[in-house]
């Protein structure tokens, strides 16, 4: 029996140990470890999860003790397994682990995906920030239109009690509550709700696609940063970003992802240089040139877009598109020069707490507040920093209304952006032939 350590982030590592480890007698996993997300190490992977083999559960320690940790339980093998980082990350982390005593190992597709009864589609991208979200909704209500039930399977985001949350089903608002669930994961649950659309997430994903199974004519595997699926794919779709060019081949599995595809899109072409759409096709032609490309833009819609002009305005972005996703700026801030504001306040000389120490870790955020919201604490931090932030209006473009869950003592104009794309093919004649070949 080989001893392991799975180092993660909440998401894939526990799936990997679900589908692979928890019943493998030939492993012990001795530990996870946690990083990228706050706040989700020193507690445990419960009992209650982890099967009859871990009595006890199983212990979850930060990163930085991993070379200690493979000395002191003597481990054989580390297991990489999380996300939207460059191959050179990964392999630095393989250095450490090597040059400790152990192997270093990645688990693949048939290892790891859950084969579903019902006709499974996924939208997945090369780097966090991409457009996929967008891209699920569209496919979302083609879908819908063409007289199909969708339910929309969500990639983890498990940062509270774990048990609680082994399977979760979001179809009401009153459900984000209901599961106290973060800023991050109402970025990605509310736009589905409001479009009636049920979502289903969690922990196992066994246990998940079982029950999604029993309502949806197809399932939508709505992927998170950019990790491959967990689900096998009848169709795999695939959103690439060309302000980002040349990511779809420096980052894992972003790179998976890209040379998997079925479709891919090159969104935000609206925005994007010339040479970085044309980096994008070349890497298409040369690592999956039988991919369906779909050109597409992301266009905005502010509602009260003429409040902005003259304004110092705060511009609030998505959380993990621009820290670990490492965009350097976002659709509110797009915004607020294209309606004309006289100055985009920097929000870091009035950040308290956790957001303050989000500042510190991610230094190229300037001029924009991420919408960072893991923790009660962190909330009541994101909360506080806003209202200190001398601007005469917020510029939001987070999914989700900040309204709802902080009191904010300025006026919020909020943006919202939707897939659109241009010539065809586009996702309707992408998705009517795949329904014909399914004989659906």
């Amino acid at each position: 029996m080989r001893n392991v350590i799975i180092m993660g982030a909440a998401g894939r590592d526990f799936h990997n140990f679900n589908v692979f480890y928890r019943n493998n007698k030939d492993y012990n996993v001795v530990a996870f470890t946690a990083t990228q997300i706050p706040n989700i190490e020193n507690r445990k992977y419960p009992a209650e999860l982890a099967g009859p083999n871990y009595p006890n559960g199983i212990p979850i320690y930060p990163e930085e003790e991993l070379p200690d940790l493979i000395k002191k339980l003597k481990v054989d093998e580390v297991v990489f397994s999380y996300s939207d980082v460059s191959h050179e990350y990964v392999m630095h982390k393989a250095s450490i682990a090597i040059s400790n005593g152990a192997s270093f190992k990645l688990l693949g597709p048939n290892d790891t995906m859950l084969k579903s009864k019902k006709p499974v589609i996924s939208i997945c991208a090369v780097r966090t920030g991409s457009g996929k979200s967008q891209t699920t909704r569209k496919v979302s209500e083609i879908l819908k239109k063409l007289g199909k039930k969708v339910v929309v399977v969500r990639h983890p985001m498990p940062y509270g009690d774990l048990v609680k949350q082994k399977v979760q089903r979001f179809a009401t608002f009153e459900d984000l509550d209901k599961y106290q669930c973060t800023i991050e994961e109402r970025e990605e649950y509310e736009p589905h709700l409001r479009n009636g659309t049920v979502v289903y997430a969690g922990v196992d994903y066994e246990a998940i696609l079982r029950e999604a199974e029993k309502e949806a004519d197809i399932i939508l595997w709505d992927g998170g940063n950019n990790d491959f699926p967990f689900f096998k794919p009848d169709l795999h779709i695939v959103v690439a970003d060309p302000h980002r060019a040349g990511h779809e081949m420096k980052y894992h599995p972003g790179e998976v992802n890209f040379r998997m595809a079925d479709v891919i899109i090159i969104n935000k072409e609206e925005t994007a240089p010339k040479d970085g759409i044309d980096t994008i096709r070349k890497n298409i032609m040369e690592a999956n040139p039988n991919a369906i490309v779909i050109d597409a833009a992301s266009p905005f819609f502010v509602e009260g877009y003429e409040k902005i002009r003259g304004k110092k305005v705060l511009a609030i972005e998505d959380g993990p598109t621009l820290t670990h996703g490492e965009m350097t700026y976002g659709a509110a801030v797009l915004a607020a020069k294209k309606y004309g504001a006289a100055e985009l306040i920097d929000a870091r000389p009035y950040a308290v707490g956790t957001i303050l120490e989000t500042y510190v870790k991610y230094p190229h955020i300037k001029n924009y507040l991420p919408a960072m919201g893991y923790s009660e604490q962190q909330i009541k931090d994101l909360q506080e920093t806003i209202n200190k932030t001398p601007a005469d209006i917020v510029v939001s473009a987070t999914p989700i209304d900040l309204t709802r869950i902080m009191k904010i003592n300025k006026e919020i104009v909020r943006v919202r952006y939707e897939l659109d794309e241009i010539g065809k093919p586009d996702l309707e004649d992408v998705l009517k032939n795949f329904l014909k070949t399914k004989g659906l």
